[in-house]
């Protein structure tokens, strides 16, 4: 008995936190074991660094984007947990350009107006390169061109002094880039470590795909279509979407099958051939 309690004492002594003077398993003292599990699980591999969790808030969020709005207060928000003030999407396509950005609205209506997409030393430099690189500061000193430099003047009284980028590189000669600014005179970008960087540059290619995705040319028709359903034929159409029956839709929903078919029947957005494999056959014994 004697030795199992010397024996249980040593065991304690090496248990980090643990005092060795507590000889009963069942008295309270600091430094137990709970503390010590959670200084273990605080270091544990499968909890998700700050920065870790940053991404997949972000990507979380991305997913129920629609719209310009959406995707320009996703993008703002990621930008300010990693350390910056504002962003800017630029996409060029040889149509009209595609700006979503936080930047002030009285810079991006006069950098358009300026043509400024022709001149700018960031979006030159984006369409030559596929890695992460810094704008501003240095690069601003560096710029050899007069217009340049006076354009790199002209953003920093709106408080765009520097920043990184992310060059996006699509078919015949189309690009986009998605920048991560700030106001600080220089962005320490070779200070920055391995994982930062790619952090930064898959929130610059998640954000490129999924606008790309849901905000193109067909947008406008696909907003005209959506606003003439009704919200019961928008709710069959988004558990059609899920692969869910007749049957089960019309259980989500509270509405008879019947029903559901008239809703998917008198949908726009719904194709004759989906509405037939979702719902033929599937009801024709249903009263």
């Amino acid at each position: 008995m004697q030795r199992d309690r010397l024996t249980r004492r040593k065991w304690l002594a090496d248990v980090p936190g643990r005092r060795a003077t507590c000889p009963k398993a069942h008295r309270k003292c600091p430094g137990n074991l709970a503390q010590h599990g959670a200084r273990f699980f605080h270091n544990s591999p499968h909890r998700m660094s700050p920065m870790e969790t940053t991404f997949q808030e972000f990507v979380d969020a991305i997913q129920t984007a629609d719209n310009a709005r959406a995707f320009e207060r996703i993008a703002a928000r990621v930008a300010q947990k990693l350390g910056f003030e504002r962003f800017a999407y630029l996409r060029l396509d040889g149509e009209a350009p595609l700006l979503i950005s936080s930047y002030p609205r009285s810079w991006t209506s006069r950098y358009f107006q300026l043509g400024y997409q022709q001149l700018d030393p960031v979006v030159l430099r984006a369409r030559a390169r596929r890695d992460l690189f810094s704008c501003g500061g240095a690069a601003r000193i560096a710029a050899g061109d007069r217009a340049q430099r006076q354009f790199f003047d002209e953003a920093t009284t709106f408080g765009i002094r520097s920043g990184i980028t992310v060059p996006i590189r699509g078919g015949f000669g189309r690009m986009a880039a998605f920048t991560l600014a700030t106001s600080l005179r220089q962005t320490e970008f070779d200070q920055l470590d391995d994982i930062w960087k790619d952090v930064v540059h898959q929130v610059g290619l998640y954000f490129h795909v999924h606008v790309d995705t849901r905000l193109d040319a067909s947008l406008a028709s696909r907003q005209r279509v959506e606003s003439e359903l009704t919200q019961r034929e928008r709710q069959c159409l988004a558990w059609t979407a899920q692969g869910k029956t007749v049957a089960d839709i019309a259980v989500l929903v509270g509405i008879g099958e019947r029903t559901v078919v008239f809703h998917l029947e008198c949908s726009p957005s719904a194709p004759a051939r989906q509405i037939e494999g979702f719902c033929g056959g599937r009801i024709s014994g249903s009263s």
